[in-house]
């Protein structure tokens, strides 16, 4: 898909520009192509970082810094007001694709240059966010950022947290030379928004080219810790083993179902699996899982994890094994999204000729943590079948571009001419 292919009904933002700031992206942190794999606050996050500031400096913005790294890229207005912030981020995941973050990211950067090309001023300013660590494929947890700015993560928790091999959070923020000094948490903008690849394959199916999210799907993540005993790959004879592998693998089957009960409209994922001692010729004898799970509420949420903490009890006990479940973190529980500013962006994809759909988001995004401290809506747009944290995630511009002009149009009326 290129700028060529968009479609004629939707006002004038320079699609060439914003796609090739997309493709220019794209080859930052290239990886098994078409992926990018630019985890946060490696040296693929520092020059995509110094990359997208030049971007925003060479635009007249004023950009600044706060202590966690999250960037802010500032269009003034006409009056000291609190600003529209517009944004999402510019990490991804290990497996990661050319439009999950960065899109909202450069959506807003194109929105303040489209400004500047048509000499429209607004009363509040217009400030861009990229948010640091939205995946969590780093560092713990997930949307670091945001949290820090919102005041729903403590700053020192989330500079002490250390990646895999160590590495501790506020010296790699230092080592890539973003670890700034403005201040945590921070000040509430006037509204925020955030445009994001829907991530699953509703509006891509239906043919709708903006989704306009109303809730989240309250989320957990769950470490399960499974304790047998070593032994012998050989010499042990099956019926005196307790092999915490075995034990593990069914457990993993069985959370998966879990997800499929009822509405079928759960979530149920063993994301990570770490055995120990992990050699030839023992049986393992220590296992944890790392289990997300998900539902469309609180209640379903709660009765999952109740069914699932339930399930694997019974698995160790009937194997012998011995177990201990610890809750690693927890979002989206009671997270609603404005409703006058859904109806603004309804209105405004409404004046443009574009459907849009109400709809939930079961993704985490950065949007959650702002909405506890402003007025926030997050829009989606439309990937190609669904598929994202994944090197083959695509989109068709033309689509998404509509998606963006209904942002654009949105935060203009809600920063006021």
């Amino acid at each position: 898909m290129t700028p060529n292919d968009v479609a004629t009904d939707v006002p004038p933002l320079n699609a060439d520009r914003l796609w090739a700031s997309l493709r220019a992206a794209a080859e930052i942190g290239a990886w098994r192509s078409p992926g990018v794999q630019r985890l946060a606050l490696s040296d693929a996050d520092r020059q995509m970082r110094d990359l997208y500031c030049r971007w925003c400096r060479d635009s007249g913005l004023q950009v600044r810094i706060d202590r966690v790294g999250n960037i802010f890229a500032r269009r003034p207005g006409a009056g000291s007001l609190a600003p529209v912030m517009v944004g999402s981020h510019l990490d991804t995941q290990v497996a990661g694709g050319r439009y999950d973050g960065v899109l909202g990211v450069l959506a807003g950067l194109e929105i303040v240059r489209w400004l500047d090309d048509r000499g429209i001023s607004t009363r509040h300013p217009i400030e861009v966010v990229s948010w640091t660590n939205e995946e969590g494929a780093r560092f713990r947890p997930a949307m670091l950022g945001s949290a820090v700015f919102a005041g729903t993560l403590g700053l020192q928790a989330a500079l002490d947290q250390r990646d895999d091999d160590g590495l501790r959070f506020a010296d790699e923020l230092e080592r890539i030379g973003y670890a700034g000094d403005n201040g945590i948490p921070g000040a509430p903008p006037h509204a925020y928004f955030e445009l994001h690849i829907e991530q699953s394959d509703v509006l891509h199916r239906r043919g709708i080219d903006v989704g306009i999210v109303t809730n989240a799907y309250p989320a957990r993540g769950l470490e399960i810790r499974v304790l047998g005993r070593t032994a012998h790959a050989g010499a042990t004879p099956m019926h005196l083993r307790r092999d915490a592998l075995v034990g593990a693998a069914e457990m993993i089957t069985a959370i998966e179902a879990l997800a499929t009960e009822g509405d079928g409209d759960g979530r149920a994922t063993t994301t990570r699996l770490e055995l120990w001692p992990d050699r030839t010729g023992i049986v393992p004898g220590e296992v944890t899982l790392t289990v997300d799970h998900r539902h469309t509420g609180e209640a379903e949420l709660e009765q999952m994890a109740r069914r699932l903490e339930q399930t694997v009890a019974q698995i160790a006990a009937r194997r012998g094994l011995e177990l201990t479940c610890e809750q690693l973190w927890e979002f989206g529980a009671g997270i609603a999204f404005d409703p006058g500013l859904a109806a603004t962006a309804r209105r405004c994809a409404g004046e443009l000729g574009i459907e849009t759909l109400a709809m939930p988001s079961a993704a985490g995004h950065d949007g959650y943590w702002l909405a506890t401290i402003a007025p926030s809506l997050i829009l989606f747009a439309p990937c190609v079948d669904g598929i994202t944290h994944n090197e083959h995630e695509e989109i068709e511009f033309h689509r998404v571009l509509r998606a963006v002009n209904v942002l654009a149009a949105s935060v203009l009326e809600v920063a006021g001419q």
